[in-house]
């Protein structure tokens, strides 16, 4: 093989190249967007130059207590002004942002805090008790506990916060933000595949995993993230989308390039997004399929006229196809992308195509609930064979792996190389989806690999069944499962919550199901009721599948003797 021939005059310097980082989108928008506003929550406010102030205090804070580059730092906050700033100021401490879930109990905390060897704890002083329980587990191991500084959101909270762990060492955000010196140099990464942040899989697992991002890869997909959003310069986004969440969807670095305006929304219900969208003219949000079921069965009294058509990014579950119908007649806009913990948050988008705007509606939900084709930041999305590691046909039928590559797929699970060495085997990031390719290359997801019902030998789409329940006009929410079957091997068992004042039997939903599905896919099980959800919005299905397996077979074995 002859050797690269290289040109004659290349120089790699400083003039022309510097390590890809988040960082710098913080530092241009200062200057260029410095009077605008950056940061809104209730009656708080900040402009692009008081948030780099404040980030740059945050970093110069965080060196006096002794942050290191690489340390980690944890937060259990939510989408408030100082999550946000986390975001910026723990980076340009050099250090690498550990968000956790707001939905965790003590028990979990204590494992990530002790799997991520964090040194210092920022939390939300509504779960102080959910991190001072965490913290005394923690004292039981001999483990070094980490500083805790504690975020008093509102003077309400301020003059309650008692603290019971004594031997604790605690400090206030403000008072810390304050601490620091606006001459701190900022600790640039030295190297672009430096980590920037850990994020834990959201997953069932009593052991979840600790993804890594490096700056390289936060830089790529929040550029990624404002193109397949259409996102101009001064977006008005809302935040419905838990910035614990991959970052939020890499979203808290894409407002910033673009020198946005974020709305912080502590607790999302209806009346919240109409309501800020309506004040703030609102531009751009997200959420999972979730929270548009909620924006499309707010009550009258709870809805607002919108100012102007809003783009929603949804992903986590492919939206129902009468979902995406209901939030286009109210004004939305809606862009469905698809991705997980390990590429960042969103790796693929259903690019909208003008043809499609003739036809009917239902077939352009159906097109719409596709995940569609990689963004820009990623090489490549294929479905693929997962032993031979060839491509499936592009027939909208033969099912295989999504699978990933590209520089927006994680660096790796932390302290876990086995894990990641199986995840890239063959050079592919390997999702656990199961999916298929249509005719014009864009995929569609059709199961995670563990929740495919095979009954009596035959496929089911989950996602499928699910469709159609959703479309049936009594019910609000749907989610199915196998149940085990001594016959069959398996047969669809549906989680159904209905909308209120709304009444259906068991039987009738059934018979609906039949007269839309083949009847081998229609659930043979209905079950009434609330459907258990993480705090992205997904449904919690393990927990399904445990009382699908609890109630046993359907169909009895056949006696061989009779």
């Amino acid at each position: 093989m002859a050797a690269k021939k290289r040109m004659e005059g290349m120089i790699r310097c400083s003039a022309n190249y510097a390590p890809l980082t988040p960082i710098s989108f913080l530092e241009r928008s200062a200057v260029v967007y410095r009077d605008r506003p950056s940061v809104v929550y209730g009656d708080v406010a900040y402009t692009w130059g008081e948030t780099r102030r404040r980030c740059v205090k945050l970093a110069s804070a965080l060196d006096g207590l002794g942050v290191s580059r690489g340390d980690v730092v944890a937060a259990l906050v939510p989408n408030i002004p100082a999550m946000y700033e986390l975001h910026f100021g723990v980076p340009m401490a050099g250090a690498v942002l550990c968000t956790l879930n707001i939905r965790h109990d003590s028990a979990m905390v204590s494992v990530l805090l002790k799997h991520s060897e964090a040194k210092i704890v920022f939390v939300d002083s509504q779960f102080l008790n959910i991190m001072l329980g965490a913290f005394d587990i923690l004292s039981k191991s001999m483990m070094k506990l980490p500083s805790l500084i504690v975020i008093q959101d509102g003077p309400e909270i301020s003059s309650s916060v008692s603290y019971t762990n004594t031997a604790t060492r605690h400090l206030e955000y403000e008072h810390l933000v304050a601490s620091g010196k606006l001459d701190f140099e900022v600790r640039w990464p030295e190297d672009e595949w430096d980590p920037i942040s850990l994020n834990y899989t959201s997953g069932t697992t009593s052991n979840p995993k600790g993804v890594i991002y490096s700056h390289r890869g936060a830089f790529l997909n929040s550029l990624a993230a404002a193109l397949l959003n259409e996102m101009q310069s001064m977006p008005v986004y809302l935040w419905c989308v838990p910035m614990f969440h991959c970052n939020g969807w890499c979203l808290t670095w894409a407002i910033a390039a673009q020198g946005g305006t974020n709305i912080c929304l502590r607790n999302v219900t209806a009346e919240g997004i109409f309501e800020n969208v309506a004040r703030h003219k609102v531009t751009h949000m997200g959420g999972a399929p979730t929270i548009l079921n909620m924006i499309v069965h707010a009550q009258a009294s709870q809805r607002r006229s919108l100012p102007g058509k809003v783009m929603v990014m949804t992903g986590g579950a492919p939206p129902p196809s009468e979902v995406l119908f209901r939030m286009e007649a109210l004004g939305f806009g809606v862009t469905h992308s698809y991705g997980l913990t390990e590429t960042y948050g969103p790796g693929t988008v259903c690019t909208w195509k003008p043809e499609w705007d003739s036809l009917p509606p239902e077939a352009r939900a159906k097109i719409k609930a596709r995940q569609g084709l990689h963004h820009l930041g990623l090489e490549e999305v294929d479905v693929k064979n997962p032993v031979t590691m060839e491509t499936v046909p592009s027939d909208a039928k033969a099912m295989g792996e999504v699978m990933f590559r590209g520089n927006t797929v994680m660096n790796g699970y932390l302290k876990d190389t086995k894990a990641t060495e199986t995840a890239f085997k063959g050079g592919w990031f390997r999702s656990g989806d199961l999916g298929v390719k249509h005719p014009d290359g864009y995929i569609e997801l059709k199961d995670r690999a563990k929740d495919i019902i095979i009954s009596g030998g035959e496929n089911i789409s989950t996602i499928e069944v699910e469709s159609t329940l959703f479309a049936h006009p009594a019910i609000l929410e749907a989610a199915v499962v196998g149940r085990p079957d001594d016959h069959w091997g398996e047969t669809p068992c549906a989680f159904v919550k209905l909308k209120d004042g709304c009444k259906v039997t068991k039987e009738e939903i059934i018979k609906y199901c039949r007269a839309n599905l083949p009847h081998y896919m229609a659930p043979k099980t209905i079950v009434f009721a609330d459907l258990p959800k993480t705090s992205t919005g997904k449904t919690q299905k393990f927990v399904l599948r445990e009382k699908a397996k609890a109630m046993g077979s359907l169909t009895r074995k056949v006696d061989s003797k009779l």
